[in-house]
């Protein structure tokens, strides 16, 4: 008879000890909170060349593991830091802020630590309750109509991005258009089916566009239109009224419009009334209003910054992140919609394995229904830490002093002659370039806007970023710009000071 086999036996698994990791942790949370006091000290960019992160670390991974609290901290230092630019640095101006807080990098622990996974209500309760609760507070928060929340027929959803947000939209968009229309004809509709957004919008509407499968590609404007703005930047209504008209005559099925409260380009604002009166006009079905407000949302914490909201009311969803600049650290996407069950309708699947008594009694909220990921994470968790730590009047102080200053940058900009605004100022970013002279072409004048980024640039002592301006806002042919944008927690006014003298000195 053969032998019988030996039976493996197991091997260690180097798992971290609780005390192990309670020691690295605290060193970890130590070496945090050391580099937020810092940072202001490091140049804001990064000075790494391409492959300079890779090539200080090893090709292949350790075979061993290796003892963390020996090594990870140096390497941290070593590798980490010189490969960064410093979102959190108070002289980062650039693109839209990227905004952390103390509670909110508690909360992102608490969440990884709890380690949930909340795709169902029945998967770990408090993961969905406390985010249903904590997405009325917010929307209550910004003034948002009661139909946008729960407690009013409504509700929302922590999505990663508004990227995210606007696919989930587009989706219960589809499903209500087609929904609208006689059986025999959905089909054929859905290859007609029409979307609309300004040229100033964000990129991820047309993106969102191509996932859906609206686009083939970012150029495709088969059923993709992009509606012209005013010289404010703002999407003109009139223009989108011919749009739809011209569509309907060609007999599409205009059914998703997104306007935009704060463009990325120079922050405008679209009409959102204007344009849910274009909306409202016969015939059925009524395209959805999309709201990405992505940046500018926050700002509507406080109540005397609340009008370029005005026809919030008439829009079908609504969106912002928390994580640009409302102390939430990325990610963290909040959207609302008056129209939960088209959304939900059109994201459900329900095979076996998820089912329970809970979600077929239809007595509680399954987030895995309100957007495309199945698995999701506690991230209600930050944002209700955020709002209980500094409460609605920390918030507002917050967004008041960053529009306070933004006011500041634009007064001087006005008394310099070497400068001028290039966009009308809605929020905390200010849109300026260098005044032309007389006779230069537009071309020479952008070459010196461009060489006075670079300059400031590569300095390390600042940070800002550029868009460039369609004719209709540039007053001329498109021009190279530059933003300045207020946003990271730790600005004050002196560095806003600061970085005013450092572009009167980079001026030519």
């Amino acid at each position: 008879m053969p032998k019988a086999m030996p039976e493996p036996q197991p091997e260690p698994i180097p798992h971290m000890a609780p005390e192990e990791f309670r020691r690295l942790g605290e060193r970890l949370l130590g070496w945090i909170a050391d580099y937020w006091t810092r940072v202001e000290g490091l140049p804001v960019a990064s000075r790494a060349a391409p492959g300079d992160v890779l090539r200080a670390l090893p090709e292949f991974p350790p075979e061993a593991g290796e003892d963390l609290a020996a090594a990870l901290l140096a390497d941290l230092e070593r590798i980490v830091l010189p490969g960064l630019t410093h979102w959190q640095h108070p002289m980062f101006f650039g693109f839209f802020p990227a905004n952390i807080s103390a509670p909110s990098v508690l909360g992102e622990l608490l969440s990884a630590g709890l380690g949930v996974q909340g795709m169902l209500w029945a998967t770990s309760p408090a993961c969905t309750e406390l985010e249903m609760r904590a997405l009325d507070w917010l929307g209550h928060a910004l003034g948002l109509p009661d139909a946008f929340l729960f407690r009013g027929g409504g509700g929302g959803v922590i999505d990663g991005t508004a990227s995210e947000a606007v696919v989930s939209a587009i989706t219960a968009a589809r499903h209500r258009a087609l929904r609208a229309l006689s059986e025999s004809s959905r089909r054929d509709a859905a290859g007609r089916l029409t979307l609309y957004t300004s040229t100033q919008a964000h990129s991820s509407i047309v993106k969102g566009a191509m996932v859906t499968g609206l686009a083939l590609d970012a150029a495709d404007r088969a059923r993709v239109r992009l509606i012209d703005t005013d010289p404010a930047g703002a999407m003109d209504a009139d223009a989108l009224a011919r749009a739809i008209d011209a569509d309907r005559a060609a007999g599409l099925v205009p059914f998703f419009v997104s306007a935009t409260l704060g463009t990325t380009g120079a922050t405008a604002v679209d009409p959102l009334a204007s344009i849910a009166r274009v909306l409202a006009r016969p015939p059925e079905p009524r395209p959805w209003l999309h709201v990405d407000a992505a940046h500018a949302g926050a700002m509507l914490v406080c109540p005397e910054f609340r009008s370029p909201a005005a026809g919030v009311e008439h829009a079908d969803s609504f969106t912002f992140n928390p994580h640009k600049w409302l102390l939430t650290n990325f990610d963290c996407n909040c959207l609302w919609t008056r129209d939960p069950a088209s959304l939900t309708a059109s994201l459900s699947i329900v095979p076996e394995y998820l089912r329970n008594a809970a979600s077929d009694a239809g007595s509680v909220v399954d987030y895995r229904d309100w957007h495309v990921p199945l698995g999701r994470r506690f991230r209600a968790l930050k944002l209700w830490l955020v709002m209980r730590h500094y409460g609605l009047a920390g918030l507002r102080a917050y967004i008041r002093e960053h529009v306070r200053l933004a006011g500041l940058v634009e007064s001087w900009v006005r008394i310099e002659p070497r400068l001028e605004l290039a966009a009308p100022r809605t929020m905390n970013l200010v849109v300026f370039r260098p005044t032309p002279r007389p006779g230069e072409s537009p071309g020479a004048t952008d070459a010196r806007a461009r060489a006075l980024l670079d300059r400031l640039n590569a300095s390390g002592k600042m940070y800002l970023t550029h868009t460039t301006l369609p004719p209709e806002v540039a007053d001329g042919p498109p021009r190279f710009v530059l933003r300045l944008c207020i946003g990271a927690v730790s600005t004050r006014e002196e560095h806003v000071r600061e970085a005013w003298r450092l572009i009167l000195d980079a001026l030519e």
